[in-house]
């Protein structure tokens, strides 16, 4: 099998299945007092420590989640609750993910001013136009790190450092989803107040997230209940999920320069395939991007029936975000590629499992359906 839609999500690594099998095994609420309990806690403990370390943060920043979709909502709505009464205006992309894009569409509902950011004629957003949006009445701020249908890095550093500058009270969030455990991502590096992350895209398990809170910073919780993550997030702590993504995490963390260099390699082998193929271009190849997703266009071939036609040679790529479920994507429109490589666009993604014979085996079933389905 040749897997190749990892931006969707990533197969389980061994080490993360051990530490679901642990967390299943040490069985005790962790909020427990006795010992079952208090073994349970360690796990936790142990896990969210591996993250905060990771990101270079204080173990009581991190706040476990069900997913990012539950962390960027509850750091925005988090954010509206506390500033939204007295400022009005929040300011995102049009280009993030549908769990910050649909929250946003909801505080516009609600009355706020939502200024969304679109790329340049070449593709590009700009720290400066972000942070040129933000002004007197501005309590949020939000923008992906990486996108997840093109790979491109958004400045968010850069911009939130200028915002900081200016308007020291305004949040920032960021959606790290695709750029942790890849990118060399920091708190402090990064700037951000608020910052999203998911453990399935990182060889986790699904159904488990994180969200990191600036100390200091303080948010009215999304879930309301028996107080648990310092009631900021109620619910019995899914102790085997955490496990899984606490040693996700361990097992990536050391080596993210090095698998960044292997998947720059890759990315050069399939772009070089691409050129050599003639009937491929590549939808976006911007000076700022991750290696881990790209995405390109098969002239003349509609992008479902070339998914169907690779998955019958075991070969598994998407046509864009998982989220859309085949829709046409309004992201892609936004990164101004070309209409008519709209419905012939796949989107190839990354993990640390990835070879080299993976691009060659993709190469060879596109290849082949040009050959076959040219002319039907």
């Amino acid at each position: 099998m040749i897997y190749l839609d990892n931006a969707a999500t990533t197969r389980p690594s061994d080490a993360a299945k051990a530490g679901v099998m642990k967390g299943l095994d040490v069985f005790g609420n962790p909020s427990s007092l006795h010992r079952c309990g208090v073994d349970a806690e360690l796990l936790v403990s142990d896990a969210r420590n591996a993250i905060a370390e990771s990101l270079g943060c204080s173990p009581d920043e991190i706040f476990f989640t069900s997913g990012a979709t539950e962390s960027s909502n509850t750091a925005i709505f988090g954010a509206f609750k506390s500033q939204g009464k007295r400022k009005h205006r929040v300011v995102t992309t049009t280009v993030e993910h549908p769990a910050t894009a649909r929250p946003m569409d909801e505080l516009e509902r609600l009355g706020c001013e939502v200024v969304r950011i679109s790329p340049d004629e070449n593709g590009m957003i700009s720290a400066e136009g972000i942070a040129n949006a933000v002004n007197e009445d501005t309590f949020l701020v939000s923008a992906m790190l990486v996108n997840n249908e093109t790979g491109a890095v958004l400045p968010v550093a850069k911009a939130f450092a200028a915002i900081h500058r200016r308007f020291p009270k305004v949040i920032t969030h960021c959606d790290c989803v695709q750029g942790y455990m890849k990118l060399p991502v920091k708190v402090k590096t990064l700037g951000a107040d608020l910052i999203s992350l998911s453990a399935h895209k990182i060889c986790g398990p699904k159904g488990i997230g994180a969200l990191y809170i600036r100390k200091g910073l303080h948010l009215p919780a999304l879930l309301l209940g028996g107080g648990q993550e310092k009631a900021m997030r109620s619910g019995t702590e899914s102790v085997p999920l955490i496990c899984g993504f606490g040693e996700a995490v361990k097992q990536l963390s050391a080596d993210i320069p090095a698998r960044l260099e292997k998947a720059k390699k890759l990315e050069a082998l399939l772009l070089e395939k691409c050129a050599e193929n003639g009937g491929i271009s590549v939808n976006y190849q911007g000076a700022e991007k991750s290696p881990y997703v790209t995405s390109i266009a098969v002239e003349g071939l509609k992008s479902e029936v070339l998914l169907h036609y690779l998955e019958k040679r075991d070969i598994f790529v998407s046509s864009g975000s998982a989220c859309s479920k085949g829709k046409k994507s309004g992201v892609l429109a936004e990164f101004k590629i070309p209409v008519r490589n709209m419905d012939s666009t796949l989107r190839i993604s990354f993990s640390p499992e990835t070879t080299e014979e993976d691009i060659i085996g993709l190469m060879e079933g596109i290849a082949a359906a040009q050959q076959e389905l040219a002319h039907i």
